[in-house]
């Protein structure tokens, strides 16, 4: 039976960066990526701006998506972590889907925040905070058009995640493994490694070549990784 694996973007990014995935996810793996608003095709909705809230809207276009797959696991990147989080509670507790794995990336623990935040810093201060972060700046930021599209969803969803607090204590009832770059500079190893603290049902800690951003070349490497752990 077919596992979906539902993918939830970094901030900034939409369900697009997902979609190549689908050629190296093999027979097992069913890509399902998630939209958020504020980007692609929802560019003229509302932004979240809180993760909770946005794990709970989110839940009924995963269902939606999942035509007919009852086999869950989730993976997020950094913002898209402590969403995948949040949603598999919710899947956890849909009488109809079953919950295989939580699968986040560049993370550190969902209860642990950033001491330095890019939160309401004025445009070019901000971000230059999250090219700092993040480890690269996106070329779409240097065009002024692209950029007065982009940064008002930026901001949102940095300031989702920067603000973000659990909705919930409990252990997630789901094996959890835990992605990170080997050179990140922002998340460290004993941060990405505390995610164990979630996890109710078995936890693996993997490092992988790279920095902050390593998925944006590794893609082969960790669909095969997330095929072998589901």
């Amino acid at each position: 039976m077919k596992t979906a694996l539902v993918c939830l973007p970094f901030a900034g990014a939409g369900a697009s960066f997902f979609r190549p995935w689908a050629a190296h996810a093999g027979d097992r793996l069913a890509v399902v990526p998630l939209q958020l608003p504020g980007r692609e095709r929802l560019i003229d909705v509302e932004p979240h701006r809180d993760a909770v809230v946005a794990a709970d809207e989110l839940l009924p276009d995963l269902v939606r998506q999942l035509d007919g797959l009852t086999e869950v696991a989730l993976f997020g990147h950094s913002l898209g972590a402590v969403l995948a989080y949040e949603l598999a509670h919710r899947v956890a507790a849909h009488p109809d889907l079953v919950l295989r794995h939580l699968f986040v990336s560049g993370s550190p623990e969902p209860s642990t925040q950033r001491p330095r935040r890019a939160t309401g810093l004025p445009d070019d201060e901000f971000l230059a905070r999250v090219s700092e972060f993040a480890g690269f700046r996106h070329e779409a930021l240097e065009d002024p058009e692209m950029r007065e599209l982009i940064l008002p969803t930026l901001r949102a969803d940095v300031e989702m995640h920067e603000n973000y607090r659990p909705s919930t204590a409990d252990r997630l009832p789901a094996p959890v493994t835990s992605l990170r770059g080997s050179d990140d500079a922002l998340v460290s190893a004993v941060e990405a490694a505390r995610w164990s603290e979630v996890a109710g049902a078995g936890f693996e800690y993997v490092e992988v070549s790279g920095g902050h951003m390593y998925l944006t070349e590794s893609a082969p490497q960790l669909l095969k990784l997330i095929d072998a752990a589901v």
